[in-house]
């Protein structure tokens, strides 16, 4: 399988690791757009938000529940942070492995570009 995420869940590439679990891994962006830019992936490989499964709520639904705990552990939990998931190249997905981008350590606003 040629998918970037994939390879970093088999270790064929080694992710800067935040946390991990039997379900789920989250590391750091290459590419930060904040002080704290965490990307949080299910260890199934799932392209889009338009082929998750039922059989898949239960790590899909782990995600924002990592995000939380990466956030208090970083220490913006209460301060306020970002949680981002795009679907297809029209929303900016670029990896085709679904996955959550958590940012925090500054202030954000809104619309977001």
């Amino acid at each position: 399988m040629d998918c970037l995420f994939c390879k970093m869940v088999n270790r064929e590439i080694e992710p800067d690791v935040v946390y991990e679990d039997e379900h789920v891994l989250a590391f750091n962006d290459i590419n930060p757009q904040a002080p704290t830019h965490v990307l949080i992936i299910p260890k199934k490989h799932i392209a889009t938000l338009n082929d998750i499964r039922e059989d898949d709520l239960e790590v899909v639904g782990r995600l924002p529940l990592v995000a939380a705990r990466v956030a208090r552990e970083a220490g913006f939990a209460e301060d306020g942070y970002r949680v981002v998931m795009n679907c297809n190249e029209g929303a900016g997905q670029t990896v085709y492995h679904i996955h959550m981008h958590l940012m925090g350590g500054r202030r954000f606003t809104w619309p977001a570009g």
